[in-house]
């Protein structure tokens, strides 16, 4: 059990967005600084963690309590994030370089605290684990990743159907622009097929994708009929830096990676082979063992805490924020990553 607290570590990260907001000034990019700069430095020089240390078999009733609730803390203090950026920006003489630096502080928590801790909730079966999950995406204006990702990426990953998965060559700016379109349409073509099969209307409020943008829309007119409509500006700019945070992991996490065509014209089961892992330990535990990509496309119901490193599962050469800083730098990614991806993927490299 004591070494299940090494995962408190992860609210480091919602405190360093409480030192943007608190103290301002160049402090308002403590949490860029912290992502960034702190834990891909520690990452470096610290060990992979490569061992199975637990497994499912190992969380009794008590352990599984903790390991939750860690979970469900991050509702409360996600929010009073956002409630605390919105007094700021509202009563707070700002410079332009501290509004930049609060909205990408915050806009990393509602990536890596909100979206990331609805990615773990929204595969989980009980109805207030969903609830909690669309609550967290709320403030990124990202409901639709709980349809896309669940019934969508999952199915399709590694393929040219998933507009989640990379592609060999492609640069994350062009990712971007594909996926967050291709996620958003792929949503509504899922309702459509699932609501089709119901013989239930479309255009109505059974439709998950209706209701998605209905709530979204009261929450920013909430905003801005509270704080103004500037305000309401900086919570859309702090939702951008957080799902865009989102599809960088995305990019990293399957970069260039494909699964076979059968002679069928079905692909061949999603292995641990078909994600990119990354056994950074403080990485690992500021996203909730996120970085053990690979198991968790094999067994998405997999808790977390019980996620397990795959020996066959190609790794990453740094960790998830180091690797995002060099996606950021298209030339430097592809001279490392490409050479992995041949190496892995031999002749199913798609250029």
């Amino acid at each position: 059990m004591l070494r299940d607290l090494r995962y408190l570590f992860a609210y480091t990260l919602p405190l360093s967005a409480f030192a943007a907001l608190y103290l301002q000034g160049w402090w308002s990019f403590s949490t860029v600084v912290y992502a960034f700069g702190i834990i891909p430095l520690v990452d470096y020089f610290a060990p992979q963690a490569k061992a199975n240390t637990r497994g499912e078999e190992d969380d009794s009733k008590a352990t599984r309590w903790f390991f939750d609730w860690l979970l469900y803390a991050n509702v409360p203090i996600f929010y009073a994030l956002m409630g605390y950026l919105f007094v700021v920006v509202s009563y707070s003489a700002l410079q332009t370089f501290e509004l930049i630096g609060l909205i990408l502080s915050v806009g990393i928590i509602g990536g890596s605290l909100g979206i990331n801790v609805a990615h773990e909730l929204g595969h989980r079966t009980k109805r207030v684990e969903q609830v909690l999950a669309k609550a967290l995406l709320l403030p990124n204006l990202y409901l639709h990743f709980f349809i896309e990702h669940n019934r969508g990426h999952h199915k399709h990953v590694a393929t040219p159907h998933d507009p989640a998965t990379s592609r060999f060559g492609e640069s994350l700016y062009a990712f971007w622009l594909r996926t967050v379109w291709g996620s958003y349409m792929n949503a509504w073509a899922l309702e459509k097929e699932r609501l089709e099969r119901a013989n239930s209307p479309v255009f109505s409020l059974k439709n998950q994708m209706i209701q998605f943008t209905l709530v979204q829309l009261t929450y920013l007119t909430a905003i801005a009929v509270w704080f103004g409509p500037w305000v309401m500006l900086v919570a859309i700019a702090t939702a951008v830096v957080g799902f865009l945070l989102l599809e960088a992991v995305n990019y990293i996490e399957h970069y260039g990676l494909v699964r076979r065509q059968l002679p069928s014209g079905r692909y061949e089961p999603v292995t641990p082979q078909h994600s990119w892992n990354s056994e950074h330990e403080l990485g690992r535990i500021v996203l909730y063992e996120l970085t053990r990509h690979a198991d968790h496309h094999f067994k998405s119901t997999r808790p977390y805490q019980s996620l397990r490193y795959v020996d066959e599962s190609p790794d990453l050469p740094a960790g998830y924020p180091a690797s995002i800083l060099m996606s950021l730098v298209p030339p430097l990614w592809f001279s490392v990553m490409n050479p992995r991806v041949r190496e892995h993927q031999g002749e199913l490299v798609v250029v």
